[in-house]
């Protein structure tokens, strides 16, 4: 099998992969199977009498959610399968002799942590900071994936754009900023504190007054017992969801400047391309959050969200690529 069609398929199964974390997430069904990597001690949910008599005997404190069990074994099993295939790729560039060698083996290796990431998720009863590390793991599977099916496929700008590529340095302070920003979302999330402000454009009430950083952003406090559903109080996940968005508004302007930079110095057809589907992203992306405050978290918005997050990504590191490697 060729890399080029291989890559593209996991690719897609990657995103499925995190679309279905932030689902089984937001659905709050992290805890459905209290055990790793099988769900109460069995390859699938138990669901006869037989498996239910033998989950009350090994874990007599736990009730069996057969729908939150079957969204995270699903999560699983897809991840599973991504595993094989990123495996897969690593064979087949040692397989191909001009393939990249270095890029598939930290592949390899940044998908045997996310394995071990996912089992501390279920056995630190959803740590916060594990639960981000988490999902900062999937995104940067995603983006290493990108950037490894870029370098193995003919990308080419006819006679280069060097006025352009004067912005590659601020392309990269966006790509950064924007990293940071999907870390404070994923802080937002694992810390339940998508919901703290209902109000727009920042939050309700005196919430200047009521920031609590410090506890709000230490990343490893401790409690005894499940963080499901937050155990941070009230003025801390404020803090949390006010920061977020006050980085969404920077990452929005720093992002659609870029954007407008290259649209109007620009002489290649790609890096055109490219700004509009910024463009964009970047409507859909900030409207999706709009509706996440305005419809108060439905779960097929926050989803999408994700989703947004995730191809915004891709395009600015398809952006930098192209402007630090290509032009």
């Amino acid at each position: 099998m060729q890399m080029t069609p291989l890559l593209k398929l996991t690719l897609v199964f990657t995103l499925c992969v995190i679309l279905m974390g932030a689902y089984t997430r937001l659905s709050d069904a992290g805890l459905g199977c209290p055990d790793w990597p099988g769900c109460y001690g069995m390859l699938k949910v138990p669901t006869q009498s037989h498996e239910l008599s033998q989950v009350q005997q090994a874990f007599p404190e736990h009730t069996v959610d057969t729908q939150k069990a079957w969204l995270e074994m699903i999560h699983r099993y897809i991840a599973g399968a991504l595993g094989l295939l990123v495996l897969y790729i690593l064979y087949i560039s040692f397989k191909i002799q001009d393939a990249p060698k270095k890029l598939p083996s930290v592949i390899a290796l940044l998908i045997l942590f996310q394995a071990a990431l996912g089992m501390w998720t279920v056995t630190m009863q959803l740590m916060p900071i594990v639960v981000m590390s988490h999902l900062i793991g999937g995104f940067s599977l995603l983006s290493l994936l990108w950037i490894l099916y870029l370098r193995t496929t003919p990308l080419r700008i006819v006679g280069g754009d060097p006025q352009v590529r004067k912005l590659a340095p601020f392309a990269l302070l966006c790509l950064v900023v924007l990293v940071l920003q999907i870390m404070l979302g994923g802080w937002t999330s694992s810390n339940y504190a998508a919901l703290a402000c209902t109000a727009l454009p920042i939050c309700e009430g005196d919430w200047l007054n009521n920031l609590q950083p410090l506890q709000a952003f230490n990343l490893f406090y401790q409690t005894e017992g499940s963080y499901e559903f937050g155990v941070l109080d009230y003025a801390s996940r404020m803090t949390i969801h006010v920061t977020h968005r006050m980085g969404a508004i920077i990452t929005a302007t720093l992002l659609l400047w870029l954007a407008y930079r290259l649209l109007i110095q620009a002489r290649s057809a790609m890096i055109t391309r490219s700004a509009w589907v910024l463009i964009t992203l970047l409507i859909i992306q900030v409207g999706l959050g709009i509706a996440n405050v305005v419809l108060h978290l439905p779960l097929g918005i926050a989803v999408a969200h994700n989703a947004g997050a995730a191809l915004l990504l891709l395009t600015m590191i398809f952006i930098n690529y192209t402007l630090w490697r290509k032009a």
